[in-house]
């Protein structure tokens, strides 16, 4: 695989790469001739091909893990029968969630067809296909939901396939092309800025246009040529964002909505043309595996940064499985949690149905354990310290880097979670509902110095556990680096936040120490300016909290934490609370307080001032 050296320019808003940092450059033969000869004849060629279908049903007979998943899924698929049919409702700007109904149907009703070519759930899959079909479009303006829904039609087709009746096919390879592909090669844009953005719209718009374009290429093989010829030359300028590590800059759950796009896409192109052009040998991508496994908190929590869910649901994750099905890595494929009974699985992932062709090929081979201090840089550097996998105390901290302006980013460089026993006693406030603060006019997606997104408690610096200058918010710009790491029995990783305080400090550093197993350090060493009125150190919590002397002592579900001011034991600590949050906007968070230390800047000595405090458990 290739490379080359580019730089990023701002295409309608979104970060398209030309020509100075370094990108990957996949394989891209894609013509014509080479699409009537590598194209497979064979159905199913999404996902499954006749040699995965075969193999998924022998092992039904006999491996636990596929059989118990597949009885979840028919479940859900029997539970789609007393749903009504789809219609085109918008919630605000989306007719994502519609879209997204629309994929999870297709994955239960469909892999239940290919496996007992069930005419029930023929008939319905047809009944699906013609609601969806019939809609006036599928949304372009907000083009994700067209992505979506143009996956959900051509698996369905492709599932399907010489099942459905002429005309249901017929209707469904029109709307793939005029709802789904046409809309993407608009005659006044020479860029369609979603193929070659840096962000999981990247991902989930090639990857969905994709499937749509092999669904069609039969009778449109030009406009299917052109499409993946268009994806493999944009999706690049998203995949190098997991360079060098494996971070997906946009939190956890990003990498999920991402990551299972790129995973979904690979296996499409890998059962249609035997080849993934060389997406998984993207500097980064593989590594993913394991910084999605380390935010996992022993809590059930995840790492939450960025606009970020809170916690994992009780399933197996299914993306994370195809990982496990290319390594053999055993910590990849979570086997208790695929093993819950079907009933208390609830509703699968939208995914869960393709998962199922991986799934099978799993096969465990010796795999690497868990790094135990860990560090990730790229656009978004963060460091995770735990206990290991027996740790008796359930050691977790996550600090983290970076800048606001990353795509789902927050005024966060510096922030960082800390859980013992299970408990999450540092929390990051996460995310909320896009639709409820956009539909009272918010403007949620504005990163400028002055955007509105910054007033609200889970985007800017004073709702996360960083310190902030003069009570100013962070220079959205500033880039924060991890400048040192070290493992080994007393990790430690240091940042530099200099950038983020502008003409407020001249040098900004945190040091974050894993002291004991039960103990953390929290060292932040400050050079202050002119400017620099105020320092404050502020951590968020919503335990309980009784101040003492030389700091405060918290308490949740029954355990204690020990929060200790080394440097300035005679400042008390002031507890502010944020239930009820600042603004009505704002995320409600049961019993959410902010913990501050507030120093003077003309306490500094000699312009420099050192903030030094811990955070302790009975060991």
């Amino acid at each position: 695989m290739m490379r080359r050296l580019v730089t990023l320019i701002s295409v309608s808003g979104v970060s398209v790469a030309t020509a100075a940092t370094e990108l990957p450059v996949l394989d891209n033969p894609m013509t014509v001739e080479y699409l009537q000869q590598y194209l497979s004849k064979a159905h199913p060629r999404l996902v499954f091909t006749p040699a995965i279908l075969k193999d998924v049903k022998a092992k039904l007979k006999t491996d636990p893990v596929l059989k118990n998943r597949y009885k979840a899924i028919r479940l859900n698929a029997e539970g789609i029968y007393d749903e009504p049919l789809l219609e085109r409702r918008m919630v605000g700007r989306r007719l994502l969630g519609t879209s997204r109904e629309m994929l999870y149907r297709i994955n239960m009703l469909g892999v239940v067809y290919l496996v007992e070519k069930d005419p029930n759930m023929l008939q319905r899959i047809d009944e699906e296909i013609l609601a969806v079909c019939s809609f006036s479009d599928w949304n372009p303006s907000h083009f994700l939901d067209v992505a979506e829904m143009s996956l959900a039609v051509a698996l369905a087709l492709d599932w399907t396939d010489g099942a459905l009746p002429e005309l249901t096919v017929k209707k469904a390879k029109t709307a793939l092309i005029e709802k789904g592909l046409n809309p993407s090669w608009p005659a006044n844009e020479k860029i369609w800025r979603h193929a070659y953005g840096g962000n999981n719209w990247n991902q989930v718009c090639n990857g969905g246009l994709i499937a749509a374009a092999i669904a069609v290429a039969d009778e449109e093989p030009e406009l299917a040529v052109k499409t993946i010829a268009r994806a493999l030359d944009g999706m690049p300028n998203a995949l190098v964002e997991y360079a060098p590590d494996g971070v997906y800059p946009e939190g956890s759950t990003y990498w999920g909505y991402g990551t299972g796009y790129s995973v979904v896409t690979i296996a499409m192109l890998e059962s249609a043309f035997g080849s993934d052009f060389g997406i998984s040998e993207v500097s980064g991508f593989m590594e993913s595996a394991v910084f999605r496994s380390l935010c996992n908190a022993p809590s059930g929590w995840y790492y939450n940064f960025a606009d970020c869910g809170d916690r994992r649901n009780n399933g197996g994750d299914s993306i994370l499985a195809w990982f496990a099905a290319k390594t053999g890595n055993p910590l990849f494929f979570e086997k208790e949690r695929f093993l819950i009974p079907p009933k208390d699985e609830g509703m699968l992932s939208r995914l869960d149905g393709a998962a199922m062709a991986w799934l099978s090929q799993y096969e465990e081979r010796e795999g690497k354990p868990l790094p135990t201090a860990w560090k990730g840089d790229g656009s978004n550097p963060i460091v995770i310290f735990t206990g290991g996998e027996n740790d008796p105390h359930k050691y977790y901290f996550g600090g983290k880097g970076g800048r606001a302006t990353t795509n789902h980013g927050n005024m966060d460089a510096g922030s960082f979670v800390f859980e013992l026993n299970g408990i999450r006693w540092v929390i990051d406030p996460g995310n909320q509902s896009y639709n409820d603060l956009e539909k009272t006019g918010f403007n949620l997606w504005g990163r400028g110095q002055d955007s509105e997104r910054w007033t609200l408690l889970t985007k800017n610096n004073f709702g996360h556990s960083t310190v902030t200058v003069n009570h100013k918010p962070f220079v959205v710009d500033g880039f924060v680096p991890l400048v040192d790491f070290k493992d080994g029995y007393r990790p430690e990783a240091t940042f530099d936040l200099t950038a983020v305080y502008g003409e407020n400090v001249k040098k900004a550093v945190r040091r974050f120490i894993k002291d004991s197993s039960t103990s953390l350090i929290i060292e932040d060493q400050i050079e202050t300016s002119e400017a620099a009125k105020d320092v404050t150190w502020q951590l968020l919590t919503v335990a309980d909290v009784e101040i003492v002397s030389g700091g405060a002592v918290l308490r949740q579900d029954g355990k204690t934490l020990y929060l200790k001011n080394l440097s300035h034991s005679e400042t008390d600590i002031a507890v502010v609370s944020l239930d009820p949050p600042p603004m009505e906007l704002d995320r409600h968070i049961e019993g959410l307080k902010r913990l501050e230390l507030r120093v003077p800047a003309e306490a500094a000595v000699d312009g420099k001032m050192l903030l030094k405090l811990s955070l302790s458990a009975d060991e």
